[in-house]
């Protein structure tokens, strides 16, 4: 009988934790916030509730609230596009709206498309990731909307990261782009109501718009994605459950520098470093020799099927995330190009120089060109990680304002 009280009392406790989406708390608020307006929606695949059901048919059916128009970032309002593809404006053939591209001829909602709005809601689901357009494209919108007298409404969501964790390069303006828009560590440590916020408040806009944040009921800051009990619909073609986002911040630097595969075309996206001739065995006790928190890597060899190293048997580590929380991940990219230095004797960085690879895209996503100016002096990966410690303190007490949780 105790056994069994204390068992519903738990799942009690577990029900009263469960985390509401801010578009959830928007219907238990009768769509007060929205209520006899005309709106536009920013959403794609992974703008749902809980239940899987798209935001696109919640304010369709929603009383007193008129949708008008949809508007998709990068990949499309149906996720369909691959990265980096423009998009084209057209009309919607399953709901009959206008669909307006913010990834095509603009990345910035026009004063036509806004129109006849009086307010352009936001509901996507981000990695944490300043390199991540989705947050740029959320800015950018806010940046139309103040300039239209358009009010901007963001449903907020989980950061799949937590709320705790800040890492990273900081962005130097002349290094300012659609992968690194915002003056915040490349892992930021918001979700995307607070990081609105800031973006208002900052002066990071020519005019600030009329800003509204449902928030989310039960988030803590603490929480990755796996604690939410949140299901997670995939935010783009590579990253396709809720510890991606972990994955992509610990591997996507050594992706825009090459000459590794990180699982893109084999069935890991962004969980591996792995390369031909490479001892996965010293390869894997290397890295786990740093003694990072929260994570082991696991020897692995793989055969990509599309991608780096097509048809090519290869060898590296496996990532995997014992406290997912705690783990620095920024930093598991420079741990792993030194560990390929010493097993394998790769420097990825050099091959990168001598076969004439351009580091335009390293830079921007890096926000600075300092990461690039420290592997070529030959500096180690803890040097890299601890030149980012001032950056990172100052920005976690500029934030403090505009937390919400």
């Amino acid at each position: 009988m105790g056994l069994m009280v204390f068992l519903l009392g738990l799942q009690l406790q577990t029900s009263h934790a469960r985390v509401k989406l801010g578009n959830e708390v928007l219907v238990e608020q009768k769509f007060k916030p929205l209520a006899g307006k005309r709106v536009g929606l920013i959403t794609n695949p992974s703008g749902v509730n809980r239940n899987l059901e798209s935001t696109i048919e919640v304010l369709r059916r929603a009383p007193n609230v008129k949708l008008v128009a949809l508007f998709g970032p990068e990949h499309g309002i149906y996720g369909d596009v691959p990265a980096g593809d423009k998009i084209e404006s057209r009309t919607d053939p399953r709901t009959g709206l206008p669909v307006h591209s913010l990834y095509g001829a603009t990345r910035k909602p026009a004063p036509e498309m806004l129109k006849g709005l009086d307010a352009l809601v936001y509901d996507l689901q981000d990695t944490g990731c300043r390199s991540y357009t989705y947050i740029s494209t959320m800015g950018v919108a806010m940046a139309a909307c103040g300039e239209n007298g358009v009010e901007f409404v963001v449903l907020d969501r989980p950061n799949p990261l937590g709320g705790v964790r800040i890492e990273g390069p900081m962005l130097e303006e002349k290094y300012r782009s659609f992968v690194s828009q915002w003056d915040v560590p490349y892992v930021y440590g918001l979700t995307c109501g607070e990081l609105a916020q800031m973006i208002n408040d900052q002066g990071w806009l020519k005019k600030s718009c009329k800003l509204t944040v449902v928030p989310m009921k039960g988030w803590k800051r603490t929480m990755v994605w796996r604690d939410t009990g949140l299901p997670w619909v995939p935010t783009s073609p590579h990253v396709p459950h809720g510890e991606s986002p972990l994955f992509q911040v610990a591997t996507g630097m050594i992706g825009e520098i090459g000459g590794a595969s990180t699982g893109i075309g084999y069935t890991l996206p962004f969980q591996c470093v792995a390369a031909p001739g490479v001892d996965m065995h010293k390869f894997a006790e290397t890295l786990n020799g740093y003694q990072l928190p929260g994570v082991r890597f696991v020897p692995v060899t793989y055969k990509p099927y599309y991608f780096a190293f097509k048809d090519q048997i290869i060898g590296g580590a496996q990532i995997h995330f014992t406290d997912a929380a705690h783990a620095p991940l920024t930093a598991i990219n420079y741990y792993a190009m030194e560990a390929l230095r010493k097993v394998a004797g790769r420097d990825l960085f050099e091959e990168a120089v001598k076969a004439g690879k351009k580091f335009d895209m390293f830079d921007k996503v890096n926000g600075t060109d300092a990461t690039r100016r420290a592997l070529q002096s030959g500096k180690s990966a803890s040097e890299i990680v601890a030149s980012w410690k001032a950056g990172e303190d100052q920005f976690r007490r500029e934030r403090r304002k505009y937390l919400l949780y």
